[in-house]
């Protein structure tokens, strides 16, 4: 059901096709009869022809609320601070704390004071583990020795000191435009019930739940236990987030609940074995060495008798298997990629090339799916880490998401899907925009390795002949390892090109094969790709003392926040891309097969996708070797590694052919 619109503006205002089929014709007079007995009078509709008007009788009533669209975005035209403010508790179909009852999400909504008079607006929900405050629970080992790696763990007896909602930035922008906001603590964080599993199947039904309350198939209670029913809701939702509260959107549409129009997944995990898994190997995420599936569960337990939940994060931690990294049905559960078939939302995503948190092989997983569908799909990628778009590019990107709501929940014909689908941030504050990604014009390139003379670094172009090896040592970094290029060094493999002729854009997936003996406690391969050349490169995202307004305000939620800029760094290298493998998975994800020392294998994995220009006269380095110390495990020093040169190499997917 759609709310009375105002149109502003001469310019077509239509319903998608699926609504015009189920819905009266509002051009006819029966057709507009029931409509507006049901809603409230349109004062505008556009007719085939332009803006026609609909006669209110002589004595009609005061015109009621609206939501008020122009160019093609609706408009601030309800109060922030007047709004109506409520908790309110999703029962849900679970009882993942084992009390007897089924758990119960809590949900705060933010919506306009006209929804009790009669107004119905759309919803964007962001749910989170995070409003509530987190624990401390010790990370894993890193490093591997002959006893058990589990952590010790006990649940806290109670939830971290209580604070207040934060949520990010929808309610301050969006509430005074026409929707209702809604922010939601996931299953054993906040005010809600249950254990959190990291989205395990009982806080995706939550997140069902939860929308399906908006549509008015589930229900919901208030503190006194007296029923509360969404009335004030057309039945179209949004769901919205970054990171974790980017996932959970993807994981709520992975289950086709009907209601769910659009989600917009800042950062979010597609798939959660790559994000805490490679190829069988135990990877981390950048910088949080030893975290893992259970310890995000542990970190977010924030709910009243946290002790309760115990069981169920203890048999998390022995079901993600840390010891082998082998795929298996608790990570293929959490595998909202492959459900792709099941989504109805349309996907509005973003990403940061530099974000080594979240990799970009998230994004370019979920990506990738969507284009097997007829879904909307939009996509920006920036050159932040893990940072918001509100921070990359301000009012711009708010002005994308008010075009995108209104066209996803409220119907509105603009030009948001005749705008290109891909945005990207080429240098701090310079976009591009593209119809697809990667890079149609992007071309398979194969490279071989040839061994360097005189102990000098090999070269990265065509294939060579005869062996090279190298020894691990798990206690020096990529960083170290790929410093001096002109050099050998005992500890990797270094293959560089000459310097390009032309600029070369690497946009896409690189994958690299090599055949090899391992002999040593190590079962990881990994491969670094390097831009070398001196340039002037952003680094991070940091605040400046300079603060903006992007929406309404009150004194405890403030529209409000720190401007942010990247800082920039002249350096002779970076770092373009990595990607891992444990030897023992090259069959199958779900299986290990024993590596017998000194026994040449076939090992084969993709790098984790990236879009890069390696400027001319720079040169492009592959770089392997066996630990990859930020991120795999370190096993015990001395692994030793033979690589067969003429049956190894690496295919970039490059815009142009550097070989000639």
């Amino acid at each position: 059901m759609r709310p009375n619109l105002r149109v502003c503006e001469i310019s077509p205002l239509t319903r998608r096709g699926a609504d015009r089929q189920a819905s009266p014709d509002l051009h006819s007079p029966r057709g507009a009869h029931l409509r507006l007995s049901r809603l409230v009078p349109v004062a505008a509709v556009l007719g085939a022809s332009g803006l026609v008007a609909v006669a209110l009788p002589a004595a009609a009533a005061p015109e009621r609320p609206h939501v008020t669209v122009k160019d093609g975005r609706t408009q601030p035209t309800f109060s922030f601070q007047d709004a109506i403010r409520q908790q309110v508790y999703v029962e849900t179909d679970v009882d993942s704390d084992h009390d007897g009852k089924k758990d119960r999400v809590a949900v705060f909504v933010t919506r306009p004071k006209e929804t009790d008079a009669g107004l119905k607006v759309a919803s964007i929900m962001e749910a989170s583990p995070y409003y509530a405050g987190l624990q401390d629970p010790p990370y894993h080992p890193a490093d591997v020795t002959d006893y058990p790696r589990l952590s010790p763990w006990t649940p806290p007896t109670e939830p971290p000191a209580p604070t207040s909602y934060t949520r990010m930035y929808y309610d301050n922008y969006f509430v005074s435009r026409g929707y209702a906001v809604l922010a939601a603590d996931t299953l054993g964080t906040g005010n809600s019930d249950g254990c959190p599993t990291a989205i395990g199947p009982n806080e995706v039904n939550g997140m069902k739940k939860a929308v399906q309350w908006l549509t008015g198939d589930a229900k919901a209670y208030d503190a006194n236990g007296d029923e509360v029913k969404a009335s004030w809701s057309t039945g179209d939702v949004a769901m919205a987030g970054k990171s974790y509260d980017g996932t959970l959107p993807l994981a709520a549409a992975s289950t086709g609940v009907k209601g769910l129009k659009t989600v917009v997944s800042v950062s979010g995990v597609a798939n959660w074995y790559d994000y805490y898994r490679a190829n069988g190997g135990v990877v981390a995420p950048d910088g949080y060495e030893g975290e893992d599936l259970d310890l995000h569960a542990k970190a977010v337990l924030s709910r009243k008798n946290p002790q309760v939940c115990a069981p169920e994060i203890h048999e998390l931690e022995k079901k993600m298997d840390r010891v082998t990294g082998d795929y298996n049905a608790t990570w293929d559960v959490r595998n909202f990629a492959k459900k792709i078939g099941n989504f109805r939302a349309s996907v509005f995503m973003t990403g940061g090339l530099n974000d080594w948190n979240v990799k970009p092989s998230e994004m370019a997983l979920l990506w990738n799916s969507l284009k097997k569908t007829n879904l909307n799909r939009k996509l920006w990628l920036h050159q932040g880490q893990h940072d918001d778009p509100l921070d990359v590019r301000q009012g711009a990107w708010l002005d994308s998401l008010n075009l995108w709501f209104a066209h996803e929940l409220y119907g509105v014909k603009n030009d948001v899907m005749r705008q290109p689908k891909v945005d990207i941030e080429r240098s701090p504050g310079t976009w591009e925009t593209y119809r697809e990604w990667p890079a149609p014009s992007a071309r398979p390139v194969s490279l071989g390795f040839t061994q360097g003379a005189d102990g000098a670094s090999g070269v990265l172009g065509a294939r060579g002949k005869g062996g090279a090896g190298f020894v691990d040592d798990p206690a020096r970094t990529a960083e170290q390892l790929v410093t001096d290029e002109s050099k050998a060094d005992p500890n990797r493999l270094l293959y560089v090109t000459p310097a390009l002729k032309q600029a070369v854009k690497f946009s896409g997936t690189a994958n690299v094969k090599v055949r090899a003996s391992v002999d040593g406690r190590s079962p990881y391969l990994s491969a670094v790709l390097v831009d070398y050349g001196t340039d002037t490169r952003p680094k991070a995202l940091v605040s400046t003392q300079d603060r903006w307004c992007y929406g309404d305000s009150t004194p405890t939620d403030q529209g409000c926040r720190a401007v942010r800029k990247y800082t920039m760094a002249t350096e002779p290298f970076k770092i373009v891309t990595r990607g891992w493998t444990d030897i023992r998975n090259r069959e199958s994800l779900w299986h290990q097969s024993p590596v017998k020392a000194g026994k040449s294998h076939t090992y084969s994995w993709n790098l984790v996708p990236e879009d890069y220009v390696f400027k001319a006269g720079h040169r492009i380095g592959v770089m392997l070797v066996a630990t990859d110390h930020a991120y795999t495990l370190r096993y015990p020093a001395g692994t030793q590694v033979r690589v067969d040169l003429g049956h190894s190499g690496i295919t970039l997917p490059l815009t142009s052919d550097i070989t000639g």
